[in-house]
Formats: C-alpha cells, sequence, structure tokens
C-alpha cells in the first residue's frame, strides 16, 4: 500500500491508473473507497496491465506464480518486492521476462524511500521506464542481486530500527522536561535534519558528530555514556541477527516448508 500511495503522491499515477488485488471483502471495499481499482482475481489483473507489481509474503510466491503465469506475456514487466525470492527462482516460476527486484522502505509513501533494485532479462527500455519511477519516490542505488538482502536489512528493517532510536530519544526528551508532542516533534526533526546533512554533504557521520562535540562538552559525555551501555554494538549485532534471520527464511529447507 506504501507503494501505491507513493506512485500518487509523486503525481506519476492517479488512483485509477493502479489496479490493487486482495483477497479480504473488507479490504477490498476500503480500498475501492479510497477510489482505487481493486480485484480479487490476480490472473484478471495481470491481463489488464503492462508493468505488475508482485508484494506478497515469500511464502505466498508460488501461489501467486500460479495465479498469474497464464496471463503473463512478453510485455509485460515484472517488479518484485519479495523477500528472498531470486531472480533464477522467479524464472523457474513465471518464465523468462524482465525483471527488476526491488527493495524499497514504507517511506515510498511520502517519496523519501531509499529504494535498492537489482534487474536481469531488461533492456534500456525497461530500464527507462521502471528507474525514474523510483527515483521519484525517494533515492534508487543499483546493486548487485547478492547485495539484496543486505539491502533488505539496513534499508528496509533500518527504518523500524531509527525509528525506535527516535522513540527512545523522545521518551528521554519527557524524561527531561518535555511534554511528548513537543519531544516527539524536537526528535523527529533532529534526526531529519542529520539524515539531511549526510545525503546532502556526503561527509561520515563522525564528521558531523566532531562539529558538536567539544572537550569536556556535555553532547561527548552523553555519546560516551550511551557507547558504554552498548549502542553501536547493539545496532551492529541487530543488524546481523535480522540479516541472519534472513539467509535462513531464503534457504530451500524453508522455502520448501521442511
Amino acid at each position: 500500500m506504501s507503494l501505491a500511495k507513493g506512485l500518487i503522491v509523486s503525481k506519476q499515477f492517479t488512483h485509477r491508473d493502479i489496479i490493487l488485488t486482495e483477497k479480504r471483502e473488507s479490504r477490498i471495499e476500503q480500498l475501492k473507497n479510497l477510489g482505487f481499482q481493486v480485484t480479487s482475481n490476480n490472473h484478471d489483473a495481470v491481463s489488464k496491465s503492462q508493468i505488475i507489481m508482485m508484494s506478497v509474503k515469500p511464502q505466498q510466491f508460488n501461489t501467486l506464480a500460479e495465479e498469474i503465469r497464464g496471463a503473463l506475456s512478453p510485455h509485460h514487466i515484472l517488479v518484485s518486492t519479495v523477500t528472498g525470492i531470486t531472480h533464477k527462482e522467479i524464472e523457474s516460476a513465471l518464465g523468462k521476462l524482465p525483471v527488476f527486484r526491488i527493495m524499497p522502505n514504507t517511506a515510498l509513501e511520502i517519496c523519501e524511500s531509499m529504494t535498492c533494485i537489482s534487474y536481469k532479462y531488461t533492456d534500456s527500455t525497461h530500464e527507462n521506464l521502471i528507474l525514474p519511477l523510483f527515483e521519484k519516490l525517494g533515492k534508487v542505488l543499483i546493486i548487485p542481486e547478492e547485495l539484496m538482502g543486505a539491502a533488505t536489512v539496513v534499508g528496509a528493517c533500518g527504518i523500524a530500527f531509527a525509528l525506535r532510536f527516535m522513540r527512545a530519544m523522545s521518551q528521554g526528551g519527557i524524561e527531561i522536561g518535555f511534554n511528548s508532542e513537543m519531544s516527539q516533534l524536537i526528535a523527529a526533526q533532529t534526526v531529519k535534519g542529520a539524515a539531511k546533512l549526510i545525503v546532502e554533504t556526503s561527509n561520515h557521520p563522525e564528521k558531523e558528530i566532531d562539529k558538536v562535540t567539544t572537550p569536556q562538552g556535555i553532547t561527548i559525555s552523553g555519546l560516551n555514556e550511551m557507547e558504554h551501555q552498548g549502542l553501536s554494538s547493539a545496532v551492529i549485532r541487530g543488524l546481523i541477527t535480522s540479516y541472519n534471520k534472513l539467509e535462513n527464511l531464503s534457504s530451500p529447507a524453508h522455502k520448501s516448508g521442511k
């Protein structure tokens, strides 16, 4: 849903240009009320479209592939957000078609996503159609397929990790005197500013940290206490834990249900 919202917010498409598929009746009505074309028939939706965006859980991929295989033709372009499903597996299930594996995050809906992309069996026509589409939804980075797992953890899971830090910062602000609304605003804008500094200057974070840490100052004291409590180590270990679980979920044994 974040992707559909982003495509509309970026003014690339209207609600009527997008066909969403959904199995739950209650959800279908909600989406129709928002103005989308909605159907429960994946085969029918594919037959009426050129760009097919597959956004399901990994364990639902095979079922979806069976439903749409007969509707696919050479003019279709596949875009997959399905975690852990490789180009080879997509080709095995659906045939040889232009495929873009993408890993965005939920900031798609406000056009501020970090989207990593790997593609196969594409030409310049396909790439000139799909890549600008995601460039209007935030930043895009083309990566080799073997890094898609890492992109999932750092970019997609990473937005939750960043939000958890913001929540902690906001809670700390309440502890020292702000009400919750003020504290959340200060934390959010501060994190936004920090991120923008890095994106726009390409400076290493430590270079920006050095600008606000003075000898015997309050900033360095707070940073050192956070490091004593394991801040950097906890973040790195969290990333590695998520990556290891993803690798396990992507294993042939897990996908086959063994």
